[in-house]
């Protein structure tokens, strides 16, 4: 039986050469490992700075070549060292190429790919010290694949599914994140964070058991600490409340990141490298039948945009136009509200410009209305929405909701302060988290 685990460790747990200790401990047991990697901390931000700036650049190899020797001394005498090698002169190469032509597309993704080649050399190196058998794979030598030409959004699973074999991943292989195979056969890069998406795809092309996200977070929780608001770790999300949720505000995972999961049902945990107890962990998989509000999502400032036809067939075509439109002009918007030739619009006030002038393309005056936030409530069900409807009434906020699904409500609103609006949602929380634990 297959109990294989991707494990993806970021650029947050490759800080300090002990980190890889660390690393070693936490996959020490699993026999069927497989490690998708990020670049050292920092290293990618440097290799875009040395792409802007030659004079930075002339220093840059020497720079990289000792910190990772630092990270795994020895690694430039071992029998990976010629793959060390080759990684610093190309790394050199692409940096004499971007001197030359600074638009040289194939040149720059060489140069950042560059970062995961000498992490994936390193965590390789010193997990055979530790007695893995472990071995460093570029993403592209396995047929990891790109829907685009340089820059990509999503691993092409039906292409990448005919070039990558599972069986030739034996042993503890430590693959390169973030980049891939381009359609043109040159290098892709993945937006960025996407190294996460490279270890869910990876993960459905082996049809692995499950997925470990190792961060410097315990989990995702139920309301993002930018509020300034200590709340909880979330201990489950189906995977449409987690899309739902990175949507709207967590910048822990991306919705690409579970795509992957979803067809073959394969499950992703989220934990800390140094606190890494069961109870700290937010496991992402299939639907629960049970539905309950466990956090929420807040999208400060958003504009509604209202709009009205008076033939209600005409004005249901030219909705149908319009949100083609806005999609074509990569407009997001966040809600809709249509009813017998009225519709509303929510959209976040930096797209609103855009959002105007394509209404306006269309013969329509919308009138505007400024809200101090959307809020989306993960896992809200008809009891949550009545006693955010009874909590709410007393207080200064006016809450107008939007559309809802079986994963998340989502609700625009009005008031002064949205921190305290959502202190209020996290108190409501943990007083229901309370009850379901009295209850089991």
């Amino acid at each position: 039986m297959n109990h294989r685990i991707i494990h993806k460790f970021g650029g947050s747990c490759l800080r300090e050469p002990g980190d890889i200790d660390k690393i070693a401990e936490v996959i020490q047991g699993d026999h069927q490992s497989i490690l998708v990697v990020s670049a050292l901390w920092g290293t990618t931000d440097r290799l875009y700075r040395a792409a802007k700036d030659p004079r930075y650049a002339s220093r840059l190899v020497q720079d990289l070549s000792k910190q990772h020797l630092r990270f795994a001394p020895g690694l430039d005498d071992s029998k990976n060292a010629h793959l060390f090698s080759m990684v610093l002169h190309n790394l050199k190469d692409a940096l004499r190429l971007l001197a030359q032509d600074p638009d040289d597309q194939s040149a720059l993704n060489q140069l950042l790919a560059s970062g995961e080649r000498l992490s994936a050399l390193v965590v390789a190196h010193r997990l055979q010290e530790y007695g893995f058998d472990a071995y460093p794979l570029g993403a592209e030598d396995i047929g990891i694949t790109l829907d685009g030409n340089y820059q990509a959004n999503h691993v092409d699973l039906q292409a990448s599914s005919t070039k990558l074999d599972p069986d030739s991943l034996h042993g503890t292989p430590v693959i390169t994140g973030w980049f891939g195979e381009g359609k043109n056969n040159d290098i892709a890069i993945l937006s960025r964070g996407g190294s996460d998406h490279s270890a869910t795809a990876i993960a459905h092309l082996i049809n692995a058991d499950r997925v470990i996200l190792w961060k410097d977070v315990p989990g995702i929780f139920t309301i993002n600490p930018r509020w300034g608001i200590r709340s909880e770790t979330i201990p489950y999300l189906d995977y449409q409340e987690a899309i739902e949720l990175s949507l709207m505000d967590t910048p822990v995972l991306h919705p690409s990141t579970i795509e992957p999961l979803i067809e073959p049902n394969i499950s992703l945990e989220v934990r800390h490298l140094y606190h890494a107890t069961e109870g700290q962990r937010t496991v992402v998989g299939p639907k629960l039948p049970e539905k309950h509000l466990k956090a929420v999502g807040c999208l400060p400032n958003v504009m509604s945009l209202g709009f009205s036809h008076h033939h209600v067939d005409a004005h249901q075509r030219q909705l149908v136009k319009l949100l083609g439109e806005l999609a074509q002009n990569e407009v997001h918007w966040w809600g809709l509200e249509s009813r017998l030739g009225d519709s509303r619009l929510i959209v976040s006030q930096h797209d609103m410009h855009r959002a105007a002038s394509i209404l306006e393309r269309f013969d329509l005056q919308p009138h505007y209305h400024h809200h101090l936030g959307l809020l989306s409530l993960i896992g809200c069900n008809e009891q949550d929405v009545e006693a955010i409807n009874a909590m709410f009434a007393a207080t200064e906020f006016e809450l107008t909701w939007l559309n809802q699904t079986s994963s998340a409500a989502r609700v625009a609103i009005d008031g002064e302060d949205l921190s305290k609006a959502l202190q209020l949602l996290h108190g409501l929380i943990q007083d229901q988290h309370q009850a379901l634990l009295e209850q089991h």
